[in-house]
């Protein structure tokens, strides 16, 4: 549409201001239906949200990686194949007696090769009042193979780098640094009919770390630093569509006076399509920061294109 406007000789090139009001709606239209359509036709498009099977890419895991609930997985996050880029975004609440954990999250799948993440974790100490935060920073890289038909799965490393937002709390109970970087090794991979007909998903992780309670009661303290740990992963799929689990994350133990036990969770993940999925969880986390037992439930939403 091209937009006129008659100017006398005898006229000062201003507008009027009914006419500038008119062409400023008929502009702001256009622009919202042109918006309205992109939307559409790519919400419409299928292969934007990636060539591999509905739920190989997992969830976004509370680091921010694709993975479980607890873990990474060595698959990468969205169903992005070779040649393709996919992207996700979740919103994460899990809430124990004594504790609620709000997480926000995204990453990027470049070509089913790299993937790049970031997280913002935040802890609200219901019970003493306040609240810890970290931002995490991660990448993962597929070293080879592939979760449905290699006879290895597939083998992926990564690092999480953490950064805690105030290190008040965490320095008072020990922790020697308030910054720190996890490095794990991941491989995972899809039985056909391996339960009752079903598919079964196996995840196994060993980590570097020192960080206590993942990061948020800082890295290190007087009973040690870095360690290796084991986490694992089982999953069944009911359906295409819907899968349910267990996890196990073990912990380093580094500060006397925080005790830290290895976490839990069993889960159950439903992805509607390729595009959204939701998650919830019954947690087991043992003590923190002092206080025994914490158990509670996590609710996970996210959205890949």
């Amino acid at each position: 549409m091209t937009l006129r406007y008659t100017l006398s000789p005898h006229q000062p090139f201003l507008p009027r201001p009914f006419t500038l009001q008119l062409l400023s709606k008929r502009l702001i239209r256009h622009r919202m239906t042109a918006c309205i359509a992109m939307c559409l036709a790519f919400a419409a498009t299928p292969t934007l949200a990636g060539s591999r099977i509905l739920g190989t890419g997992g969830v976004n895991a509370i680091e921010g990686a694709a993975g479980g609930g607890l873990s990474p997985w060595a698959m990468l996050s969205s169903t992005a194949s070779e040649q393709e880029v996919g992207v996700t975004a979740s919103a994460t609440r899990a809430s124990v007696d004594d504790f609620r954990l709000t997480v926000t999250g995204a990453s990027l799948n470049i070509g089913d090769r790299v993937e790049v993440s970031v997280a913002r974790q935040t802890l609200d100490l219901e019970t003493q009042g306040g609240e810890l935060g970290q931002d995490i920073y991660g990448a993962k890289v597929r070293l080879l193979g592939d979760v449905l038909y290699h006879p290895w799965g597939i083998w992926s490393a990564g690092v999480h780098h953490k950064r805690l937002a105030d290190g008040t709390i965490p320095t008072a109970l020990g922790a020697d640094e308030t910054r720190g970087t996890d490095a794990y090794l991941s491989a995972s991979k899809l039985l056909f009919s391996a339960f009752a007909g079903r598919n079964v998903l196996l995840n196994a992780t060993l980590r570097n770390t020192d960080a206590n309670q993942g990061g948020l009661l800082g890295f290190g303290g007087d009973q040690g630093s870095r360690a290796w740990v084991a986490e694992g992963s089982l999953g069944i799929f009911l359906t295409p569509q819907w899968v349910v689990g267990s996890e196990y994350r073990q912990k380093p133990d580094n500060l006397s006076v925080a005790r830290e036990d290895d976490w839990q969770s069993l889960y159950s993940a439903y992805f509607f399509n390729k595009h959204l999925s939701l998650t919830g969880a019954w947690l087991d986390l043992g003590d923190i920061a002092g206080l025994p037992s914490q158990r509670g439930g996590y609710l996970s939403i996210q959205a890949a294109f």
